[in-house]
């Protein structure tokens, strides 16, 4: 049994995907508890992920009220990029801001309950994808900032869907797709917004990518026919056997748990 605060999992691409669940001092290997009896109890505390304080709730995945309302990794320019005020001065904390979001980022294609636009820094790759339980991912432009990168994002979500399904994710009956061929046509939808980034901010702002669709097998025994939810506010354990883990989901046969949901708190977690 290990007893510990826990983070959202770690992951690396092999094949499948391998996972690593830290708690407390420790990094839990999940792959090799396919197949296990596996229980996850709230031993009913919350820390903060930033400033290690107690909590009563936590925001913005793992953070006191304090730390969500300071920190600019909280704000809300990091779900809606084009609403990005670096350069109007008020960035809750310009350092942060010059070292996360003034940095290169990719707007990429994905398949994960179906096509999705999305962004994410170079060096998130192919972190964001895993974690969104992506099956497909193809990156097709490269930006200088993230700013940027939320602008190409709003044009293209006038085309394709920029959000995931994750009952369906979950279930994995996805169709592949040919992300190359929805690359060109898009491409070809957005044109205008790509040539006005070019003159706002420099011909070299926007780079159009030619990259190899990035294939990503999760390691999942049994998919779920129906998915059910465990809620460790509601009841404190969730508990069965491990079927199979996607994204940062535990696919249970007794129902599923989004882990990143829960970072911070304080879990019991034994296998048998």
């Amino acid at each position: 049994m290990l007893n510990g605060k826990i983070e959202k999992m770690i992951t690396a691409l092999s094949d499948p995907v391998d996972y690593q669940l830290p708690i407390g001092d420790e990094r839990l290997p999940m792959n090799q508890l396919l197949g296990q009896q596996l229980s996850l109890r709230y031993a009913g505390a919350i820390y903060c992920i930033h400033c290690g304080a107690k909590t009563k709730k936590s925001f913005s995945q793992g953070h006191c009220y304090r730390c969500h309302m300071r920190l600019a990794s909280c704000d809300m320019c990091i779900l809606k990029p084009e609403t990005c005020h670096y350069d109007q001065g008020t960035c809750r904390e310009p350092g942060w801001g010059e070292a996360h979001c003034m940095i290169p980022h990719y707007v990429y294609l994905a398949n994960s309950s179906g096509l999705k636009v999305g962004i994410t820094r170079t060096t998130q790759v192919p972190t964001r994808w895993i974690d969104q339980g992506a099956t497909q991912a193809l990156p097709i432009l490269k930006v200088q900032t993230r700013f940027q990168s939320g602008l190409i994002e709003t044009a293209l979500k006038a085309h394709v869907k920029d959000t995931t399904n994750w009952r369906a994710m979950l279930k994995g009956d996805v169709e592949e797709i040919d992300l190359p061929r929805q690359r060109d046509r898009l491409l070809g939808q957005i044109g205008d917004a790509i040539e006005a980034l070019g003159e706002r901010f420099g011909d070299d702002a926007v780079e159009v990518l030619d990259e190899q669709v990035v294939d990503i097998h999760y390691p999942v025994l049994t998919y779920p026919t129906k998915v059910r939810s465990f809620n460790l506010d509601k009841q404190p354990e969730a508990r069965g056997q491990l079927e199979g883990i996607k994204g940062q989901y535990l696919i249970f046969d007794s129902g599923v748990i989004n882990l990143r949901k829960y970072t911070g708190y304080e879990l019991l977690v034994e296998a048998s």
